[in-house]
């Protein structure tokens, strides 16, 4: 695993901004896109840059369960704010938050079909505080592919930020498996801020468990972590 550091999140999202042009103008077709405010500056970069989406595929981590897609949490929304209206792809696939109310099995089935049938060239992740990528909480088997995640009262929790009230927070979500992260050729996970300097240690220098979903990153061949000071402050070594 590679690790850059750098001494702020802006600093940082430039950093990996450059990984991701980088790839696409090595030929990378499809890129794998994470929500949230971790990716946000990255997004921002790519909005001002002048590398082209148009022949490019995009496919989500994940999409809460009953939320229409002008939804403005839904995670399609966010996409299109932060980058599809200004950087629009050839394709972009997101879960299908509405379908999978009455068929979560066969939705993630449908994912798993579209993520076989467009390997991640560039996967981008962020790290939760409990070491998860995506929704894939502590205990998620490292062979899981989509499924439907029942989110934690701690999820929940964090993520009610962004809704006007704790109860309007979706209970679950539609999310790629771990299996489906690791079959990426190339991973970038970002992390910033203290909140999330232990998760860093645990993902890079503890042991691969799945009590640390993003432990499993130990194990890929091509992994690059960018930080920002304050989430690399526990590491042993710098």
């Amino acid at each position: 695993m590679k690790i850059i550091i750098k001494d702020n999140k802006e600093n940082a999202s430039k950093e990996a901004f450059k990984l991701f042009a980088n790839s696409i103008a090595n030929g990378a077709k499809v890129i794998g896109l994470a929500t949230g405010s971790t990716p946000l500056d990255l997004y921002k970069e790519w909005v001002n840059s002048d590398v082209d989406t148009r022949d490019l595929v995009s496919i989500n981590l994940d999409e809460y369960v009953g939320l229409t897609a002008d939804n403005d949490q839904s995670y399609h929304y966010f996409m299109q704010k932060n980058l599809f209206d200004k950087k629009p792809f050839k394709k972009s696939y997101i879960p299908d938050g509405i379908k999978a109310i009455n068929d979560p099995e066969g939705s993630s089935a449908e994912y798993n079909q579209i993520i076989a049938e467009n390997p991640i060239d560039l996967q981008l992740l962020g790290l939760g505080q409990n070491g998860h990528i995506a929704f894939n909480e502590p205990g998620t088997a490292f062979d899981s592919v989509t499924h439907e995640v029942k989110l934690t009262d701690n999820t929940i929790k964090a993520n009610s930020r962004f809704f006007a009230d704790v109860a309007d927070v979706p209970k679950s979500a539609i999310c790629m498996g771990i299996a489906n992260i690791m079959s990426a050729k190339e991973i970038v996970i970002m992390a910033f801020g203290k909140n999330k300097a232990e998760a860093v240690k645990k993902m890079i220098e503890g042991p691969v468990t799945e009590v640390v979903p993003a432990s499993v990153l130990q194990n890929h061949s091509n992994v690059t972590l960018i930080i920002d000071e304050d989430a690399a402050s526990m590491l042993s070594s710098k």
